[in-house]
């Protein structure tokens, strides 16, 4: 056997032989007794019916604030931040206080109910994307182009040069 094989197979051998003395005890459920680990507690289920009832109580307390508001502001966020910061919240809370997560398919589609009662008429007016002026858009084409330009006959040059710059 060449000499050079000999080596490497006598490495090979060390390198399994480490590698299984020092992975030897290191597995996770071994030395583990699993009657101490203490039992997580059954996880309560959402209860929609509730859910639902603390929504409403959000949504009754949100629009009764919004009575507050002139309807001519319902589209401005500023006059009313504060009012929707705490719908959400209470939504927030009495979700996670339910043992349900926020925010979920009935929490969303009552949102979307109040958002369609107080803010449908808020649509924005369409934005009219115009194009730039035809001296800047000749620049912005120019230019990529003549960098490119550049570039390659950089490399060309100095691939021509190779000899006297090695």
């Amino acid at each position: 056997m060449d000499t050079n094989a000999l080596a490497v197979f006598k490495l090979l051998v060390v390198g399994i032989l480490v590698n299984s003395w020092m992975t030897r005890g290191s597995s996770a459920t071994e030395n583990i007794n699993v009657e101490s680990i203490p039992r997580r507690p059954s996880v309560a289920l959402c209860n929609e019916t509730q859910l639902l009832w603390e929504m409403e109580v959000c949504g009754e307390e949100f629009k009764r604030k919004m009575d507050h508001v002139d309807p001519q502001n319902w589209c401005n966020l500023t006059h009313f931040i504060s009012e929707y910061h705490l719908f959400s919240l209470c939504t927030e809370t009495n979700a996670e206080r339910i043992n349900c997560y926020w925010p979920n398919p009935l929490v969303e589609s009552y949102i979307i109910r109040i958002h369609k009662h107080f803010f449908s008429n808020c649509t924005l007016e369409r934005v009219i994307l115009v194009d730039p002026p035809d001296d800047t858009l000749t620049i912005l084409i120019l230019i990529p182009v003549f960098l490119t330009l550049a570039m390659i006959a950089l490399v060309v040059w100095c691939s021509k040069r190779s000899d006297i710059l090695a």
